[in-house]
């Protein structure tokens, strides 16, 4: 009986590294569809519009309601208008080619996580008409590509951020309902309460 060694060929070992570093390369680059997954766990969806959000298929581009670009990284999520409810997941500022994330109109609830200010490429940041709460995070402020921020008809409060007085490529901003109070431009002593 002839014994069975490791091979000793280095063709042979150049064709097994090359199969692990595409193997290492597929696990590690489904870390969107993990940050995906999360918020799809935190979500109830009665109307089934996340059903094809699963796990097992390995690139979340193949989703519904999700865009990547040429290398297979998630750029936007559309899930405007879409029943859904339930809270947002830290696992979004994962998403770190993420451009566009539309969950207007929805029954979401809870905070903004500061996570969402990681996201250096987003463009859009529309989540009104939800009921999310609390304030507004000054992480936002380092969205420095954002050009639309739109979280009027929630029940946020507390202080505007300054912060998002900073990015320099803001053009629309929509905040109502709720109260937030901002403090004026070169006076600390005043400020205002805008209650919608």
């Amino acid at each position: 009986m002839k014994k069975m060694g490791l091979p000793t060929s280095p063709l042979i070992w150049v064709r097994l590294l090359s199969v692990m570093i595409v193997v290492i390369g597929a696990v590690s680059g489904n870390s969107d569809g993990d940050a995906l997954y999360a918020l799809r766990r935190s979500l109830l969806d009665p109307d089934n519009v996340l059903q094809s959000w699963n796990p097992n298929l390995v690139n979340p581009c193949i989703w519904l309601h999700v865009t990547c670009n040429l290398d297979d990284r998630v750029t936007r999520v559309d899930l405007g208008n879409s029943n859904l409810s339930g809270h947002l997941v830290s696992d979004l500022g994962k998403l770190e080619h993420l451009q566009y994330l539309e969950l207007y109109k929805n029954n979401i609830q809870g905070a903004i996580p500061v996570e969402i200010g990681n996201l250096k490429n987003l463009i859009s940041l529309d989540l009104y008409n939800n009921n999310i709460s609390g304030t507004i995070p000054p992480e936002l402020g380092k969205l420095k590509s954002l050009v639309f921020l739109r979280l009027h008809n929630n029940q946020l409060s507390g202080r505007i951020p300054r912060e998002l007085t900073e990015i320099p490529s803001l053009k629309v901003v929509q905040l109502s309902l709720g109260c937030l109070r901002q403090q004026l431009v070169g006076d600390n002593s005043s400020s205002s309460v805008w209650c919608v």
